[in-house]
């Protein structure tokens, strides 16, 4: 049976509010890991933001943070480079994953990125749920696919994130979701709900941050 994927709804204004505040509060950069026995102490929660190079993963980590240089923006595809961590007060952290496919890097520094992302979303415990960005331009592509099915087969939930939607025309975002639809039929990690964004126009960015507040 095909799973329908609806875009995630509005929260409540309640809901909408506490997440604002958490969000508003303490944000801090905590360390960049490029080994495994780097990383923090699993004491509290956390989600992690995977997507292409250049999809928008700074920029949508900025807006929810309301922080304009927290995470790192770059025109240069694959700059960053490790697994980058952020604490949201007391409440979780956020993690921001290297960008995969096209990074401008050598064959052997992009095998050694992918053998620590695969341990850490193999082994990591307090890992809540993955966002994974698509860029709405695009839609899905086979990188996308190769990524999804590491979380399928890493048994950690992942939520569609759609990116870049204030640079399509106002139909051209109806046959990109549908693509996508079709696409995550094929992952059963898939979390049954997408979330429309723009960083620029700061669409769907309430919605995320309720979704990343209700996570325990």
């Amino acid at each position: 049976m095909k799973v329908a994927f609806p875009t995630a709804p509005d929260p409540e204004a309640s809901k909408a509010e506490q997440a604002r505040l958490l969000f508003a509060g303490p944000v801090d950069f905590v360390k960049g890991v490029v080994h495994m026995d780097g990383l923090p102490p699993p004491n509290r929660p956390e989600v992690c933001f995977a997507g292409r190079s250049n999809v928008g993963k700074s920029s949508l980590i900025n807006a929810l943070t309301g922080r304009k240089g927290l995470a790192r923006a770059s025109n240069t595809p694959g700059r960053t480079q490790e697994i980058n961590y952020f604490a949201l007060g007391e409440h979780s952290y956020l993690v921001d994953l290297p960008g995969y496919g096209f990074a401008k890097a050598p064959v052997a520094v992009v095998a050694k990125w992918q053998a620590v992302l695969k341990s850490y979303l193999a082994g990591r415990q307090t890992l809540r749920r993955a966002f994974c960005l698509i860029d709405s331009r695009h839609g899905v592509k086979d990188v996308d696919h190769e990524i999804m099915t590491l979380l399928d087969r890493s048994a950690v939930p992942f939520q569609v994130v759609m990116t870049k939607t204030d640079k399509l025309g106002p139909n051209a975002l109806a046959p990109v979701l549908d693509q996508v639809r079709e696409a995550l039929q094929k992952h059963p990690a898939a979390y049954p709900e997408l979330v429309v964004t723009s960083s620029e126009k700061n669409q769907g960015i309430a919605t995320l941050r309720a979704i990343i507040a209700g996570l325990d």
